[in-house]
């Protein structure tokens, strides 16, 4: 059953171009797959995202020292509030909410702030500085159409077409088994990740029905079970957790300071330019422009969840973009899909010892599919610029500089090995820069009237 064409966002979605819906999307943002096919359509979402949102506060926690309960817990409440903030992305409380298929998981961004808040000063203040600063992306988002002036289709083409062009070769470790594995760039990791790959592409463009666009997730089935004959899945990990675990509000407290307020706050901008291009790249699947509502409801619920995320012991959410990738890639845009994925995500994080069952899941596999919703990404920001900026001179010296000083800095973040760490922090990503280079480079340079 489909919702009444009462609804506005439904009434946009109408209006996009028929061939290319008909083409190319099989479920709109509306649409309520049957159930049969919604599930496992759920829980492709679920395995795009799983591995990238259990590794930040893995990460964090082995960069400060945390010993293997602390490490339980964090993934535990990493799973459980990415999927209570998928969800109301998909079903907004209130103002709280974009009403789109956003699936949300803890961010990467804050990773490098948060080890060194940690660091200088202990893990509440690190959580302190994460809820106080949330206020700025809630009143970026609450304020959005004041805003969205300063957001032009121009910087967010250029934030998804970094998002994408910085992930590729995240997904390139992927296929090779991960940063730090013995097996690095094995035979056998090559093999499974090509072995996704192949599968997926082949489902998706020469079958059509639930094998097409569920293809994701069968061709990693088929990488996860050339994995297990190759002996590459461990399953030790899944025998050390309890069945049942709920959160702990406050468990490392809550300490406040100006300068990692402010700090934290700088990386909220940064996280609600990429929610920007998220929700742009999302919406872009079903050929048109997000609405105000949208833009708004999406960088609140990042905001308000993310504040609440500090007070449950767990680091900021953000929109996942290999997700985004994902809906382009399938077609799938339906937001109901993208709320059972949430559901997966909770379920995982009160029943922990499941979460490290699917964990085995080898980073090849991972891997093969990854390459190909990362590039997704890049493709859906190109066909942003493509759809709605003229290409004149001002517009391709706002793209080269932004993305030129954004892939440099990412592949080569020596260059700012002389600068004070504080500036290395907030500089060493390339999403940053190259993203808040064509925010500011859109605002000096007058646009000029042809």
């Amino acid at each position: 059953m489909k919702s009444t064409s009462a609804n506005p966002i439904l009434k946009n979605d109408a209006a996009a171009g028929a061939a290319t819906r008909a083409a190319h999307i099989i479920y709109g943002i509306e649409d309520k797959p049957p159930l049969r096919e919604a599930v496992p359509l759920g829980l492709q979402h679920l395995v795009a995202m799983f591995l990238s949102n259990i590794a930040v506060p893995l990460i964090i926690a082995n960069a400060i020292g945390l010993g293997a309960s602390d490490k339980a817990f964090f993934v535990q409440i990493a799973l459980t509030m990415a999927g209570v903030a998928t969800i109301v992305q998909a079903y907004p409380l209130g103002p709280v909410g974009a009403r789109i298929p956003m699936v949300m998981g803890t961010s990467f961004a804050f990773v490098a702030g948060i080890i060194s808040i940690a660091r200088q000063y202990n893990l509440a203040t690190a959580f302190g500085a994460c809820l106080a600063a949330s206020i700025v992306e809630i009143v970026i988002g609450y304020y959005y159409k004041r805003f969205s002036k300063i957001f032009p289709p121009l910087a967010t083409g250029i934030v998804v077409m970094l998002i994408g062009l910085t992930l590729i070769p995240v997904g390139m470790d992927y296929v090779a088994g991960g940063v730090g594995a013995a097996d690095y760039g094995s035979f056998s990791n090559l093999a499974i990740a090509a072995t996704a790959l192949v599968v997926t592409l082949v489902l998706n463009q020469f079958s059509k029905g639930f094998w097409r666009y569920a293809s994701m997730l069968i061709g990693a089935a088929a990488g996860y079970l050339l994995a297990l004959a190759l002996g590459k899945v461990e399953f030790v990990a899944a025998t050390t957790n309890q069945w049942f675990s709920f959160p702990q509000p406050l468990k490392f407290g809550l300490e406040f300071h100006l300068a990692p307020i402010i700090a934290m706050s700088f990386i909220y901008v940064v996280s609600a330019l990429e929610t920007l291009g998220d929700i742009t790249g999302t919406i872009a699947a079903v050929g048109r422009k997000p609405t105000i509502r949208e833009m708004k409801g999406g960088l609140v619920a990042d905001g308000v969840m993310s504040g609440l995320a500090a007070l449950f012991g767990a680091f900021p959410n953000t929109s996942y973009s290999q997700n985004v990738g994902l809906v382009n890639f399938t077609g799938v845009a339906s937001r109901h899909v993208a709320a059972i994925g949430g559901l997966f995500l909770l379920f995982l994080g009160f029943v922990p010892k499941i979460g490290m069952l699917i964990a085995t899941i080898p980073p090849a596999v991972i891997g093969g599919g990854g390459l190909i919703m990362f590039a997704m990404i890049f493709a859906s920001g190109a066909a942003i610029i493509h759809r709605d900026v003229e290409m004149n001179q001002r517009s391709m010296i706002i793209i080269a500089v932004s993305v030129g000083l954004g892939l440099g800095v990412e592949f080569r973040p020596d260059v700012l090995q002389n600068l004070p760490e504080a500036v290395r922090t907030l500089f060493s990503q390339g999403l940053v820069v190259g993203g808040l280079t064509g925010f500011l480079l859109n605002l000096i340079f007058p646009e000029k009237k042809e």
